[in-house]
Parts: structure tokens; sequence; C-alpha cells
């Protein structure tokens, strides 16, 4: 009796190691075919950049060789240093860093207040009025583009930095007070109750409680407003006149003569215009990440 029991015993371990084994095969299995798929879908979305950073070392006659040569030969350098020669690319690069900085902080910390007061205070008409700012996702950039410079001009503020800097303090964006509230609505109301109880005020749970708890949303609005602002093509276009206060955006247009075009300089402007972008991407990469499947888990 007690052998066939032991032997019985055996038999079942045998068939869950078995099972256990089957299953982690499986998941090997289902881990390589999706490392798989993503090492190639990452590969063939590198694959522009990769020419880009490629045809920034070459001469501007090898970047149209037909077969390609991904390979430069031999490595032009001395592009990189042309693009300092040909344009003030300091002055661009500090105007187009003063201008996103100062949209950053706006955009994050006003979009935030806003987003406080949708989500935890009360008021009359609150919900509609939110319906309201979301509604403004759906107007064009273009429908307000003429109004806007007409007010710039009247006010004297065309062929300065301000029109680029100074909307983003009045209300934020649209989508970042959306991804806020959002994340502002997974924490508890609790912890606003007890401050209050402890004679805080309205602003001080604000900064003090919601601000530090929601660092990876707000690390997100700040990598979206870094980049939408840094990329900025079209209201640089409209307000900026002089050389003095170009951002990088427009900056890269100067290259084009009437006649030709300096691929191999364009190229390496375009390198150098977009290495702070991946930088701070690959830094910030893990609260970016963080901040999306919150907001979007509720």
């Amino acid at each position: 009796m007690t052998e066939n029991h032991s032997e019985a015993k055996i038999n079942t371990y045998k068939v869950h190691f078995k099972l256990i084994k089957s299953e982690s095969r499986s998941k090997l299995i289902t881990k390589i075919i999706m490392y798989s798929l993503l090492i190639c879908f990452s590969i063939v979305y590198m694959i522009p950049f990769i020419w880009l950073l490629s045809s920034s070392l070459k001469t501007n006659a090898d970047i149209f060789l037909m077969p390609p040569k991904w390979i430069p030969n031999p490595f032009v350098w001395k592009n990189y240093l042309e693009v300092f020669i040909q344009v003030p690319f300091l002055r661009f690069l500090f105007n187009t860093s003063f201008v996103t900085i100062l949209v950053l902080v706006a955009n994050v910390f006003v979009s935030a207040m806003v987003a406080y007061a949708f989500s935890r205070l009360r008021a009359p008409g609150k919900n509609l009025l939110f319906i309201l700012v979301m509604s403004t996702m759906m107007l064009p950039g273009q429908v307000t583009m003429i109004p806007l410079f007409i007010m710039f001009k009247t006010v004297g503020w065309v062929n300065t930095l301000l029109p680029l800097i100074i909307p983003s303090f009045f209300g934020g964006s649209a989508l970042f007070i959306f991804l806020i509230r959002q994340y502002f609505s997974t924490i508890p109301k609790s912890l606003d109750e007890s401050a209050k109880i402890d004679g805080c005020s309205y602003f001080g749970t604000f900064t003090k409680i919601l601000l530090p708890l929601s660092k990876p949303i707000l690390i997100t609005v700040g990598i979206f407003s870094f980049m939408g602002t840094w990329n900025d093509f079209m209201g640089p276009l409209i307000y900026l006149q002089s050389m003095e206060n170009f951002t990088l955006a427009i900056g890269l247009n100067l290259f084009k003569t009437q006649y030709t075009q300096n691929w191999n300089y364009t190229m390496a402007y375009n390198v150098l215009m977009i290495a702070p972008l991946i930088a701070i991407f690959f830094f910030a990469q893990k609260s970016f990440i963080q901040g999306i499947v919150i907001t979007g888990n509720k």
C-alpha cells in the first residue's frame, strides 16, 4: 500500500514537472518570437536615422549614390564643423533652449494646476467646462493662426520670442491637462482630506502631496512639451524675422541656396538638432512609460 502510494506521488510529481517544463518552454519560445519581432521592427524604424547619421559624414555627391553606401568612405568629419561656420548654430541653440525650457515649465506647472482643479475641487458646471477644454483639441491650429498673429502684431511682439513663450502660461495644453487629471484620479482623496485636517491649504496640498506623487506623469508631459517645442517650425516661421531670433528648426532652412542644397551639412545639422531629444528620452524613458501606463490603466 505504501509502495503504491509512493509510486503514485512520484508519478504525480513527474506529471507536474513535465507540465512546468512544457510551460516554461512555451514561454521561452513566445519570448524568443516577441523579441525577434521587436528587434526586426526596431531595425526597420532605425534605418532612416542610420541613413541620416551616415549621410552626415559623406560628401554631397556620395549621398545620392545608387546603391547607397551605408559606411562613408572617407568619413567627412568636417561637415559638423561647417555647421558652426555656415550658420550661428550656438545662437539658434540658445534661443531654442530658452524657449523650450520656459514652455516646458509653464506647460507642466500650469497644466497640473488646471488638472488639480478639475480633479479635486468642486464647482458648478465643472464637468461641462472640462468637456469644453477637451473640445479645443479638435480645433485645428490653422483656425487661430491669423487672429493670434494680428493680436501679437498689435502688441508689438512679432520678431520676438514672446509669442512662442507667453501663451503657455495661460491654461496649458488640453492634452496635458487630460493626462495629469487622469493621473490625479488614481491618487486617493483621503490624502487631501488628511492634509486639510492638518491645516494645509489647497495650494499646499497641490505642491506638497499631489506633485511629488505624480512625478511619472509630470516627466511624461515634460517630454511631450520638450519635443513639441524643440521641433516646432510653424510658430518660429510665423513670428520670427531676424536671424538673431531664429530657432534650430528655422535655421535648418539656411543651408538651402537658390540653386543647390548642401545636403551633407543639412544632415549634420539634423544630427546635432535631434541629439538632445534622444538623450532626454533615453534617460527618462522609464518614467515616461510608467506615466503612460498608469494613466491608461485609470
